[in-house]
């Protein structure tokens, strides 16, 4: 028999939880609106594997200290990878093996699409000519700017949620994630191409072309703030890490190994769904001039090759571990 002390214990703790989490929570989301305020939109990945910290702290702020300080033990792996992304300009310019490229991925987008640059096209259609990111933008521009911006933090999101759900899952999930950021930062160091907005500002291109990213966010970064975070909302979503990393298309890569991971790991009809988020994305880097086609056929090989590649490595570890479960099996029967 219980008391009636105890039997009302279950009902008060729960709803003690959750407000103790609400409080978490809004002293979070205050906290982030304040920082975004004065430094603008978090534009680096290492920023927003601290930003998640303090969401998973505030999400259950009462466990032990211990405990928070596991998730900067686990995520320090990719905190240096991201890290290392954001420095692989430099690390390119000291190694100095070679230039920037220029044509070639003008000539291969040319020869894809029967002599029409799919930039050029775009722009001419959606935007103006000469387009420039000062033009009214237009709803589409809403959606793909903010579908644009999402790369920064929806990969490291889902991360971040399977750290706190499911251990096991977050480690293969962040395998594969790692391997696609360091192949790509290799790809960087070793051969910087610029992307089509630098080619039509180094003159390789029409000067009709332009760096419209932040398009779709220009009347927020216009109206009427004068803080440094506000005012320069659109440059903020544009002027993000090594701006001569272009091939492959890491936007590209995340976005389609985003919907991998969700069609592979759900099973509901709902789940192709996700293949929208690839196509916006595809579609937003070439319209911005952010991305040429072959970048983005590249980003889409390289996810093939480390999906492939972890595939096959899973395999061939199962296998010994499968002989060795069966050779125990069979001594304990026999013994």
């Amino acid at each position: 028999m219980t008391t009636a002390d105890e039997s009302q214990e279950p009902r008060t703790r729960v709803p003690t939880t959750w407000l103790v989490r609400f409080a978490g929570l809004a002293v979070f989301v205050a906290a982030l609106g304040a920082y975004v305020e004065v430094n603008g939109l978090p534009r680096q990945g290492y920023q927003v594997v601290i930003i998640l910290w303090l969401a998973t702290v505030a999400w259950d702020v009462r466990r032990p200290v211990r405990e928070h300080l596991a998730f900067l033990r686990d995520w320090w792996p990719p905190f240096a990878v991201l890290l290392l992304y954001l420095y692989s300009r430099g690390v390119s310019d000291d190694l100095g093996i070679f230039g920037v490229e220029f044509t070639w991925p003008i000539e291969a987008d040319r020869w894809l699409f029967g002599g029409t640059l799919p930039t050029e096209y775009l722009q001419a259609k959606l935007c103006d000519v000469p387009c420039r990111q000062s033009l009214p933008p237009r709803w589409y521009d809403v959606v793909l700017t903010t579908v644009y911006y999402s790369h920064f933090f929806a990969a490291l999101a889902i991360g971040a949620v399977l750290w706190k759900r499911n251990r096991p899952e977050w480690i293969y999930y962040m395998r594969r994630y790692l391997a696609i950021i360091s192949l790509s930062v290799v790809c960087y160091v070793l051969y910087p191409m610029a992307p089509p907005w630098m080619a039509a500002r180094d003159g390789y291109l029409t000067d009709d072309v332009a760096r419209i990213t932040g398009r779709g966010w220009f009347d927020l970064s216009t109206s009427g703030s004068a803080s440094a975070g506000a005012g320069t909302t659109q440059q903020h979503v544009s002027a993000i890490g090594n701006q001569v990393a272009a091939m492959p298309s890491l936007h590209s890569a995340l976005a389609i190994f985003i919907a991998w991971w969700v069609i592979a790991r759900f099973t509901g009809p709902w789940r192709w769904s996700v293949l929208l988020y690839p196509a916006a994305m595809l579609f937003s880097l070439v319209y911005y001039a952010e991305h040429y086609v072959v970048d983005e056929i590249a980003g889409a090989l390289l996810v093939a090759v480390v999906v492939g590649g972890w595939a096959w490595w899973d395999r061939r570890r199962r296998v010994p571990q499968e002989e060795q479960a069966r050779a125990e099996a069979s001594a304990a029967r026999s013994g």
